[in-house]
């Protein structure tokens, strides 16, 4: 792991705790470094989604329902 020194404006690293609910600096600036990549990399799933093909036998298949469990 790398360790770094940058300057995060204190108040905005409280808005950020409080809105991410976490505690620490680390988990705060940790949690927005992944959230900021899992946004930035939905538009090419998004799209990898909507250009995927599927054949025939795939649209139509038949549903299955699963058993629910006795209680």
């Amino acid at each position: 792991m790398t360790v770094t020194s940058i300057d995060i404006d204190p108040a905005e690293l409280q808005q950020a705790k409080l809105l991410a609910g976490t505690t620490s600096n680390r988990e705060t600036v940790d949690l927005a470094l992944r959230t900021l990549i899992a946004v930035r990399r939905q538009p090419a799933a998004v799209e990898r989604i909507i250009a995927r093909r599927f054949d025939p036998d795939q649209i139509d298949a038949q549903t299955i329902t699963p058993e629910t469990a006795s209680a």
